[in-house]
């Protein structure tokens, strides 16, 4: 061009390294575009994995466009076979590779994340461990790529991770304990994210996240309890979500000995199948039932079993359930007894006075 006769050469390089790179973006833009018509398109479908793979792809095509620029901006200079030329283009090479991976590796999260939470109970939780995990995989596989498409050779590198993932695993015993045991864990499906569970030591609360070195979880004072995976995976834990979140409810009563026993069962079922079908988180087509079990000190004992949603729905069934037991059974004549004690005396036993020898 006329305008640039008397520009030093490397003006004009860099004006048509500029013209390039600013070609990239527009494209890079165009390119938006039209994906995002994609976007809307695969809104419609049933499927997620579609809208993942698209969003994601969208949110990084300008930025794959300026690289592919920057990669035809090298030739403007006159550099090839240089080892400026060569240091630039792997630069590229690099950085197009890492964006890639960590493209493919989040898309691999958030399919992990999303199809998770709507499989069957026996499926993999959805935890940090186990996104990260992928994602780590992913990673490593997409430099491993990267250096092999840059001629280095991964053969020794895979030999050399061998020998000293020996010497690591001896260093960090603890975290690696805390990591498998983490593994562990969320692959078994014992343990899963939302699960309420009591540990050994008598806490319970919902299971926030299962990360690399502890599991979180939120008791019901709405503190959180941190759990390292290896102490986790070793202790006796109940899962109150397992096999299923209903749970029965059950709630120890006892009535006076001169009850009738007959209206004494007829009278609690009803007041329990109210409180099922007018309490929040009662089973309502659930039929409660009571069975006498105990010749108590005052009182004929037995136990009423309900039925709850899950594990912190019975304590409000309890609640409005003995609350209103005990006014239908004023209004019925039946008696809760207060503890008695009958203490039978005994007859004295007689003292026999012993006199000292001599003194007869």
């Amino acid at each position: 061009m006329d305008f640039m006769a008397d520009w030093p050469a490397w003006g004009t390089r860099l004006f048509w390294t500029a013209v390039t790179l600013g070609i990239a973006w527009v494209v890079g833009h165009l390119l938006n575009v039209f994906v995002s018509r994609l976007v809307r398109l695969a809104a419609r479908t049933e499927s997620r994995w579609d809208d993942i793979v698209i969003e994601e792809i969208k949110r990084r095509l300008p930025f794959w466009s300026l690289l592919v620029g920057a990669w035809y901006a090298l030739g403007h200079w006159g550099i090839e076979g240089t080892s400026t030329y060569t240091l630039l283009r792997n630069a590229v090479i690099i950085i197009a590779g890492l964006s890639v991976s960590w493209t493919v590796a989040v898309i691999v999260g958030r399919l992990i994340r999303t199809y998770s939470s709507g499989l069957s109970e026996s499926a993999v939780p959805v935890s940090g461990l186990t996104q990260n995990v992928a994602k780590f995989l992913v990673m490593t596989l997409g430099m491993l790529a990267v250096l092999n498409s840059l001629g280095v050779s991964i053969a020794p590198m895979l030999a050399a991770l061998g020998v000293g993932g020996i010497a690591v695993a001896l260093a960090l015993q603890d975290p690696l304990s805390n990591l498998f045991a983490g593994l562990f864990t969320s692959m078994s499906g014992q343990l899963r994210i939302g699960d309420f569970i009591e540990l050994e030591d008598g806490k319970a609360g919902y299971i926030l996240d299962i990360d690399w070195r502890s599991t979180r979880v939120r008791l019901l004072q709405n503190n959180v309890v941190i759990v390292p995976n290896n102490r986790l995976a070793q202790s006796i834990v109940t899962n109150y979500h397992l096999p299923e979140q209903e749970m029965a409810v059950l709630v120890q009563v006892g009535v006076d000995y001169a009850s009738d026993l007959g209206q004494v069962e007829r009278v609690t079922i009803e007041v329990a199948r109210d409180v099922l079908k007018t309490v929040q988180g009662g089973i309502v087509d659930f039929d409660p039932f009571i069975r006498y079990h105990t010749f108590g000190e005052s009182s004929i004992n037995f136990s009423v079993i309900l039925r709850g949603r899950e594990f912190v729905d019975q304590f409000l069934l309890k609640h409005e359930f003995i609350k209103r037991l005990r006014a239908r059974y004023e209004q019925e004549g039946i008696t809760i007894p207060f503890p008695i004690r009958t203490l039978a005396p005994r007859e004295p036993i007689p003292v026999i006075a012993v006199q000292p020898k001599g003194q007869e």
